[in-house]
């Protein structure tokens, strides 16, 4: 087992971060509403906002009149230099996070994935090794928990004290490999509970769907279309519902990665409304894709759970993630070649399970969801950003922009358009399954950690920029009850202002469209943004709501975060 923890070698021309930079004209859009004001960038961190900001020479300025300032996009669910399914995936952590960047992300959490009795802190090192070096973006990891033991749960609180992880993931799909029974779930909800990480959970009933494989395969059904029709969308809800109660027996919250129905997604929303802490992700394929292309090209298209054929599944999909049924979007990176799913055309068992998605889940998600007039810019912020950041607590240090939060930022122009294709895409696949898909909503620039990545459309991704960071346990999001002052943490430590609330109240009508709604004469007169307006109109950024600690702008964790608002709210009497 390895002794030390990596240390990352950082290029000398990145080891001085003092670029400052002041961007000028732009709207802010934050969860919890937008408003009118200029940004000023320093050594990689927020340092003012507002209007009439004095600054110091030297400073490059940016116009960002007729953009939205956003906060980076996170990814909640990558998987980058992966091997799975006897291959291995096609993107690395460099060309993931260049991906990433070009996007508009900012920030991606992959999934460490042991092999059966494999060490989990051996792993954990493997993709540090992996990552270290080449990320162009800051990243977190997960850590998966493939089989059971007690040294697995020793393992477990290592990895949580000294090692930055919150997040464990299990799986109730892949019989044979990575499947928990329930038993096993229990024991590691339970272990999570202890250690106030979040349990997380891939919801397919592996049972169910081996026993439809045989039958299907026994019935000269191979092709690809049989992967869906093995694990079709009760397998989902039921595996959905199954890990929401034994969640509930142990008092633990849970998390379900990538929800691809309806009935999952309802399953989710009820859950929530009797006050259980749950949350629910989906893709950005769910959103945007329902039914099958032509059959010969099926197979490029195979992910777990499958991409449903009901064609009101994306639409539902976004309705949930509007009225906080669902709370975030990822993308589930993992690239295959077409000659590597084309491995297993004759026998579905045999593709690789992956798409792409890092690079375009935010033109997705703004395409399908804002521009469509389901979503409003806040909410968006909230579901590809703000949500993941104060659910894996590393707000308001990401997924925010106020003073003192780190600098990685999306300059969006939601009027420029384009058209995704593997021609012009950052994938190291020769297909994309968005292909042809003409969306609104473009990074003009990319900020990450001070540092300009795209800068006017021109993608200028630095390998080695991005850094390792940590996620505490006990995030208030997760575990509303904690009382950190009973539990021996400093309060001196703590952010002891209340948050302002994640997103808009789903109250007022949506508006004709997404640049009245941005750039009309009335749309300042709407903003929530949980403070008052100053008198000519606009929203004193500098007197924000947050008080930060010295460790939100610098490398180490903070140790919590009091959330009086988590999202969808405050628990309604659960079993807290």
């Amino acid at each position: 087992m390895a002794a030390t923890a990596p240390v990352k070698k950082v290029p000398i021309h990145l080891q001085s971060s003092h670029n400052r930079l002041l961007i000028k004209n732009g709207k802010v859009v934050n969860a919890d509403g937008m408003a009118d004001a200029d940004l000023y960038i320093e050594e990689g961190v927020i340092k003012q906002l507002g209007r009439n900001l004095i600054i110091p020479g030297g400073t490059r300025t940016i116009d960002a009149a007729g953009l939205l300032l956003l906060p980076g996009g996170i990814d909640p669910h990558t998987h980058l230099d992966v091997e799975f399914m006897g291959t291995k995936s096609a993107d690395d952590f460099y060309q993931g996070t260049k991906a990433a960047v070009a996007g508009g992300t900012t920030m991606i959490i992959d999934f460490v994935l042991p092999a059966k009795e494999e060490s989990l802190i051996d792993a954990y090192y493997e993709w540090r090794r992996r990552a270290d070096e080449k990320v162009c973006c800051d990243y977190g990891l997960h850590v998966a928990v493939t089989w059971w033991s007690s040294s697995v749960k020793k393992e477990m609180e290592e990895l949580v004290e000294k090692h930055g992880v919150n997040s464990f993931k299990s799986f109730l799909a892949y019989k044979g490999s990575y499947q928990l029974s329930d038993t096993e779930l229990y024991h590691v909800f339970n272990a999570c509970k202890e250690l106030g990480a979040l349990p997380m959970v891939h919801a397919e009933n592996g049972d169910i769907i081996a026993e439809n494989t045989k039958k299907l395969l026994n019935a000269g059904i191979t092709g690809p279309e049989g992967h869906e029709m093995s694990r079709p969308e009760e397998v989902e809800a039921e595996a959905t519902n199954r890990a929401c109660v034994i969640a509930n027996q142990v008092e633990s919250p849970i998390y379900v990665t990538r929800v691809m129905s309806r009935s999952s997604g309802e399953v989710i929303k009820t859950r929530r409304a009797e006050g259980q802490v749950v949350f629910g992700e989906t893709l950005a394929s769910a959103v945007a894709l329902s039914g099958a292309p032509p059959h010969n090209k099926s197979f490029l298209r195979v992910t777990s759970p499958p991409l449903r054929p009901d064609p009101n599944t994306p639409e539902h999909l976004l309705m949930l993630l509007n009225d906080d049924g669902l709370q975030l979007t990822g993308s589930d990176n993992c690239t295959f070649t077409a000659e590597q799913k084309a491995v297993g055309k004759e026998n579905f068992t045999k593709i690789p399970n992956g798409v792409n998605g890092v690079e375009d889940r935010m033109s997705v998600v703004w395409e399908k969801g804002v521009e469509t007039g389901i979503i409003d810019p806040p909410r968006f912020v909230a579901i590809t950003s703000t949500n993941a950041a104060k659910i894996f607590n590393i707000y308001p240090k990401k997924g925010v922009l106020a003073v003192g939060s780190d600098a990685d930022i999306v300059l969006w122009n939601p009027r420029k358009t384009r058209t995704i294709s593997a021609k012009t895409h950052h994938h190291k696949t020769d297909y994309n399954i968005f292909e042809g898909l003409t969306c609104h909503g473009v990074p003009d620039y990319v900020i990450v950690g001070g540092r300009v990545c795209v800068d006017e459309g021109e993608l200028k991704a630095v390998q080695g920029l991005g850094n390792f960071v940590p996620t505490p346990t006990f995030s208030p999001t997760c575990y509303p009850a904690f009382k950190p002052e009973e539990n021996g943490i400093d309060k001196n430590a703590i952010i002891h202002e209340e948050i302002a609330a994640l997103r808009l109240n789903n109250t007022s009508s949506k508006p004709s469209s997404v640049a009245s709604s941005v750039f009309g004469d009335d749309a300042q007169s709407n903003v929530r943004t949980g403070k008052g307006m100053r008198q000519d109109g606009q929203r004193d950024l500098q007197g924000s709501s947050f008080s930060i600690s010295s460790e939100v702008a610098g490398d180490g964790p903070r140790s919590s975060i009091r959330v009086h608002n988590p999202p969808g709210g405050k628990s309604a009497g659960g079993f807290w």
